[in-house]
């Protein structure tokens, strides 16, 4: 004898994804692609990545020709007394007034600048780690919709369970309350039964409760409403990771996660930076070449400046740091501190990243036996139900044994579809883990969904 309700039976096939969503559902690439226009974390990245891509514009900056003009407007008053030799009187008057102009365009070339070469260095290196960054945010983008959109799915199922479990209740204390009224049934069965169905309101209340979350939280990532999301298909079926070792995908992690490469950059950054403070100290020499002009007004004296000079030269500029007040010494010996601490946070998210890799790794595998595990624990659960209900029905079990029965189908209908969830959250973390997630784990899981 079936003991659900048409309805009932239809939130519980729903719950198990079953049925494909709405015609009009919005699917795990749709969420990514919006999540990419509206997410500001994301958005905040793309930014970063631009400021990033400039330091290494800076540092080639640093060797290459530096023009400068320079210019200047003087307004001379000249007043002189006393004896003026009379070979310069015909030059100098004891009273002149006059404007003076200088213009002059100064180029100067770096021909060696060890400092400016180290510096040249490691701003390439922070310009590589903004881009490091930049992957780093393009992966967390894409778990963080992944969790937002199987969340709200997870969310939806257990609300559909808890209201297929209340239906089928709803009927078995009618059921119950027709049975007593006749004579056939005991008054505890009936209470029994009231119980079981006020607890599962409750429960409803809970489910409803964290699905209005899960949707707030997927709204605030990628700017949609979580209404209409595309379910798991009927014939998904869990596989295991490929390769199938731990120690390749942690192997992999250690090269390619973008915590490590991270670290990587800024052990690196810290070790130019002392170079440059040890390369401090060299001389520098540049090509300094200049054109300037000069012209004066009024009636001012020959010998403060021509009516109109032109001046060009070229020539070199040799320059030798020698004291700095212990200052740069000291800033060598602040890097070196630093590339020690560099090199411990390095060996850190390596350790980090194969635990994460071993985590998530553990979840993909453990995945694929726990879901068919709970699948046959499902169907059993269904077929412990059905027995029981005949045997109620002909006096060998009881209401109670029909209740607990019923409740186990549905905890097993639950920790199924958790179970599917954790899986695929589990093959975004390993690829996360491994720095391997991009736009086709996208498309991969969103083959697995049900067709619109």
């Amino acid at each position: 004898m079936n003991v659900f309700h048409p309805s009932a039976r239809w939130a519980l096939l729903a719950a198990l994804g079953l049925f494909s969503a709405a015609a009009h559902a919005v699917d795990l690439v749709t969420a990514y692609e919006a999540a990419l226009r509206h997410d500001p974390t994301k958005l905040g990245a793309d930014q970063a990545r631009v400021a990033g891509r400039e330091l290494a514009v800076q540092g080639d900056a640093l060797l290459r020709p530096r023009i400068s003009l320079e210019a200047g407007v003087n307004r001379i008053h000249d007043r002189s007394s006393g004896n003026i030799p009379p070979a310069l009187a015909p030059f100098v008057s004891s009273s002149a007034t006059g404007t003076v102009r200088q213009a002059g365009v100064v180029l100067t070339q770096p021909l060696y600048d060890a400092n400016a070469s180290a510096q040249k260095k490691q701003l390439h290196l922070q310009s590589d780690l903004a881009e490091t960054q930049f992957d780093h945010a393009s992966q967390d983008l894409v778990q963080r919709v992944s969790e937002a959109y199987f969340g709200v799915l997870l969310a939806q199922d257990a609300l559909r369970v808890a209201q297929a479990e209340k239906a089928a209740l709803g009927l078995q204390r009618d059921r119950a309350q027709a049975r007593f009224d006749v004579g056939r049934s005991k008054i505890t069965d009936l209470r029994e039964t009231q119980a079981r169905y006020d607890q599962v309101v409750t429960k409803e209340i809970s489910a409803r409760s964290t699905l209005d979350l899960r949707r707030a939280e997927f709204r605030e990532t990628t700017g949609l409403p979580a209404d209409s999301l595309a379910g798991l298909a009927a014939d998904f079926v869990p596989s295991a990771p490929v390769p199938s070792g731990l120690e390749a995908w942690q192997g992999r992690g250690e090269d390619h996660s973008t915590l490590v490469r991270a670290k990587r950059s800024q052990l690196e950054i810290a070790t130019a930076e002392i170079g440059k403070y040890r390369l401090a100290g060299r001389p520098t020499l540049n090509l300094v070449a200049s054109y300037s002009g000069t012209g004066q007004s009024g009636n001012l004296s020959p010998l403060q400046g021509m009516d109109r000079r032109s001046t060009g030269s070229v020539g070199l500029q040799f320059s030798v740091p020698l004291y700095a007040g212990g200052g740069i010494d000291s800033r060598e010996r602040e890097s070196i501190a630093k590339q020690g601490q560099a090199e411990q946070e390095l060996a850190t998210a390596r350790r980090e990243v194969r635990l994460r890799v071993q985590d998530a790794f553990l979840a993909v595998t453990t995945g694929v036996s726990r879901v068919a595990s709970l699948t046959e624990s499902l169907n059993s659960a269904r077929t412990a139900l059905e027995a029981t209900t005949l045997g109620r029905d002909v006096g060998t079990r009881t209401e109670p044994d029909v209740l607990d029965a019923q409740q186990r189908v549905f905890e097993a209908e639950l920790a199924l579809a958790q179970a599917r969830y954790d899986y695929l959250l589990g093959r975004v973390r390993l690829s996360a883990a491994a720095g391997e997630l991009n736009q086709s784990d996208v498309r991969n899981l969103n083959g697995l969904l049900a067709s619109r």
